[in-house]
């Protein structure tokens, strides 16, 4: 038998530090060398550490990093100790085809908000896959075209009231009074529909050209904490969601609630207390039942597993991820037509042949979404400056996933951004960096439909945003609208945005100025 009689307390403690250091190193050193993943190519610090990423996220631009890797690496990049990032469109279909079983990985538990102690899932932050299911079968009806289009005349409404203050505060006025922070206000628009659309009831951005309650800086506060701190999901355990905090939400202690939970609590509060169907004042009783009606409808034949919480989450995750993505889109498509006149002129060229039925000048959705060059510049927008920057992360499962040369084992987390798919040549041709809408309409119609499969924008299969219909009911009829409408010309033609990555990949310093258009008139 062994004797440890000779060694002491001061001897073992004072050797402590060193053993754990080699502790430490030689779980490094396992991470770096993980059966599978030690030959993949990719920074060096990656393999070893997670920091690696998470600072790449605090640069605020890791979608440039990760286009880099895979132009010198090809298709498969390692992005952390066991994080691959992969571009083969055949493996990405395997991982999120309609029947793929990949689940997500602890990134996404990251995004959930908290309320009275509770951690509140959606569709999105999800990671059991047949919880997943269960709620998409419930509510995939309120997200379908068919549905989409009735909520049309709350999109007008919203647009009606965008058109007004636009007209009111920049059009055809001169020097500084006439230049318009154009990002802002079509996430004010995005915004104000979400609200619409959810609850009959806009967030009130556009008419008071404010962030309402603080709700969009404190989402990109939660964003740029949800996009570094998701990249080693175990410090949210740490920082935000440790006993001591989630104690302290339960009972009220020492944290204001987040604007958008509270406010969406609130409007959920109204709606059952008042027992009305269509709005909690019963003064828009002609409209149809929104996002919020239809929920509450799911609580009612299933009040066990559609419970409060539930509706709750999933009301949060309407306005976490429907505002953003869509300003973003719309965005893109405005600055890449003013960047690129020979665009802008074939865009207009179009809709002013276009018959548009509606004598107050707001594209109906039926109309414009049959407009080719429309339709390209929509799609060439969402290839080129996809709203999501970061890879959507699954774990392989036990049959492990095959790509190309590389086998990744059980339990790798495997993920693809649309940032790295979206600049492939083999997929969208030649010269995926620059704004071309034409590249969808010269295209032969197998190629367009092979595009179409690769786009990555909203997901892909059995995970794909349910909000893509809602997102293209928008910017089908917002586009159209104010190209007839308004002459918009860079307020400085030789200014840049500026873009940052906290997940959604944002921009800023878009100003414009607008004046009325005469039809024909470029």
């Amino acid at each position: 038998m062994f004797d440890f009689s000779h060694l002491s307390a001061s001897v073992v403690f004072s050797n402590l530090p060193w053993f754990l250091l080699a502790l430490a190193a030689s779980n490094v050193l396992l991470q770096k060398f993980k059966p599978g993943l030690s030959k993949i190519p990719g920074p060096q610090l990656a393999a070893f550490t997670d920091l690696w990423r998470l600072l790449e996220a605090w640069g605020r631009r890791p979608e440039l990093a990760h286009q880099k890797l895979h132009a010198k690496y090809g298709d498969v990049v390692r992005l952390g100790p066991n994080l691959v990032s992969i571009s083969d469109l055949k493996a990405v279909k395997e991982v999120y085809g309609y029947n793929s079983t990949y689940i997500k990985s602890d990134f996404y538990p990251v995004q959930r908000a908290v309320a009275n102690g509770k951690s509140l899932e959606s569709l999105f932050n999800a990671t059991d896959n047949k919880f997943h299911a269960r709620i998409r079968r419930g509510i995939a009806s309120t997200y379908s075209v068919s549905n989409v289009i009735n909520f049309e005349p709350l999109v007008d409404s919203t647009i009606s009231t965008f058109i007004n203050e636009l007209d009111t505060r920049y059009v055809d006025k001169e020097g500084a009074a006439g230049i318009c922070d154009f990002g802002t206000w079509l996430h004010y628009f995005a915004f104000d529909v979400i609200g619409e659309l959810a609850f009959t009831e806009r967030l009130g951005f556009l008419e008071r050209a404010a962030d309402v309650e603080g709700i969009i800086s404190n989402l990109g506060t939660i964003l740029t904490y949800f996009s570094v701190v998701g990249q080693m999901p175990w410090l949210d355990r740490v920082l935000m969601k440790n006993p001591i905090r989630m104690w302290m939400s339960a009972h009220g202690i020492g944290q204001k609630a987040a604007p958008i939970p509270a406010f969406a609590a609130k409007r959920i509060f109204e709606r059952v207390s008042a027992k009305d169907s269509v709005a909690p004042s019963g003064s828009k009783s002609d409209l149809p039942p929104d996002i919020l009606d239809r929920f509450l409808l799911l609580k009612e034949k299933d009040p066990e597993f559609f419970n409060d919480k539930l509706i709750l989450g999933l009301m949060v995750g309407n306005v976490f991820g429907g505002a953003d993505s869509t300003a973003i889109t719309l965005r893109t498509v405005f600055y890449h037509l003013l960047k690129s006149p020979h665009t802008m002129k074939a865009l207009l060229g179009e809709l002013d042949g276009a018959e548009f039925s509606r004598d107050d000048g707001i594209a109906r959705w039926n109309e414009a979404r049959q407009l080719p060059y429309l339709t390209a510049v929509i799609q060439e927008a969402l290839r080129l400056h996809p709203a999501i920057g970061l890879p959507l992360e699954r774990v392989v499962p036990t049959q492990g996933l095959q790509v190309g040369e590389y086998f990744l084992p059980a339990g790798t987390v495997v993920g693809a951004s649309a940032w790295v798919l979206h600049q492939k040549e083999s997929l969208f041709g030649a010269k995926c960096e620059d704004f071309r809408p034409e590249r969808w309409i010269e295209a032969s119609e197998q190629l367009r439909l092979d595009m179409n499969n690769a786009m990555f924008a909203f997901g892909m299969g059995n995970k794909e945003c349910l909000g893509k219909s809602i997102s293209f009911l928008e910017m089908y009829k917002l586009i159209p609208t104010l190209l007839k409408r308004y002459k918009l010309s860079l307020a400085d033609p030789e200014a840049e945005w500026k873009i940052e990555n906290t997940f959604f990949v944002k921009q800023t310093d878009f100003y414009v100025r607008l004046q009325r258009r005469s039809e024909g008139e470029t």
